[in-house]
C-alpha cells in the first residue's frame, strides 16, 4: 500500500494492528474521519487532535487519495464501535439501573436535583431533534 508523505523518512500514515494511524501518534485515520464526516475545517481538526500542519495535511491527502478504501474501513470501525456500545450497555444495564435509583450523598441533594433537571432537559432536546 502506498503511504503518502514522509516525516523523518517515515510515512505519515502507517498501518498497525489498530488500523491506519498517523505516525508518531495514537491517532487513527478513523479519528480524523469522524471530523471530516462532520465537515470540520482542517485547522480545527489539527487543533483538536494536536497534530502538526504536515500531519493533518498528509492525513487528509491520504484520505482523499484512498477514499474508497478508507471509507470502507471507517464504516467497519463505526459498526464495531456501535456493537461494543450495545454490548456494554446490555452488560451494565442492571448496574446502571441500580445506581440511578440510589439516593444522593448526604448534603448533596440540591446538586443532584440540578443534575437531574439538566439531564432531563438534554434528553428532551435530543428527543425533539430526533
Amino acid at each position: 500500500m502506498d503511504m503518502t508523505g514522509t516525516l523523518n523518512q517515515q510515512p505519515i500514515v502507517t498501518r498497525t494492528e489498530r488500523g491506519l494511524i498517523i505516525s508518531g501518534t495514537r491517532i487513527t485515520i478513523y479519528d480524523v474521519m469522524d471530523y471530516v464526516a462532520a465537515k470540520y475545517p482542517p485547522q480545527f481538526i489539527q487543533g483538536l487532535l494536536h497534530l502538526t500542519e504536515t500531519q493533518i495535511n498528509e492525513a487528509l491527502k491520504y484520505i482523499q487519495t484512498n477514499r474508497v478504501e478508507v471509507e470502507s474501513e471507517y464504516q467497519l470501525v463505526l459498526k464495531e464501535a456501535e456493537e461494543l456500545k450495545s454490548y456494554y450497555a446490555e452488560q451494565n444495564r442492571e448496574l446502571t439501573a441500580k445506581i440511578s435509583k440510589m439516593p444522593p450523598p448526604s448534603g448533596r441533594e440540591a446538586a443532584w436535583q440540578k443534575l437531574r433537571q439538566q439531564k432531563a432537559e438534554i434528553q428532551a432536546k435530543s428527543n425533539i431533534l430526533a
